[in-house]
């Protein structure tokens, strides 16, 4: 087994290669990723619910998401639209495409 090498610790306040450190807002509010559906492509966040104080209603479902429950939000990947925003189960996200007819798939 061969041994570990030794890393030199970088200073407070700077990351590897002297960058600044970047705070971690983005990482605790949800990173954003691009999903492609057969209806288009969505921009998806996972939303660890911790800090939601509201109710939602999935569209999916139709019953609440509850303050605190972990979720997702999507939105049409276009100029525009974040105006479109759905709380969603994630559950429900992934099973969308398997509605039956007469079901909204948004």
């Amino acid at each position: 087994m061969s041994p570990r090498r030794a890393r030199r610790m970088d200073p407070p306040g700077k990351g590897r290669r002297g960058d600044p450190v970047r705070p971690l807002d983005g990482v605790l509010r949800g990173m954003e990723r691009v999903e492609d559906w057969p209806d288009g492509e969505w921009k998806v966040r996972m939303v660890s619910g911790a800090g939601t104080d509201k109710l939602y209603r999935c569209p999916g479902c139709e019953h609440e998401i509850r303050p605190g429950l972990p979720h997702i939000v999507s939105w049409p990947n276009w100029t525009g639209g974040e105006e479109e925003r759905r709380h969603w189960h994630t559950a429900c996200w992934r099973k969308r495409a398997d509605r039956g007819p007469g079901r909204s798939r948004y």
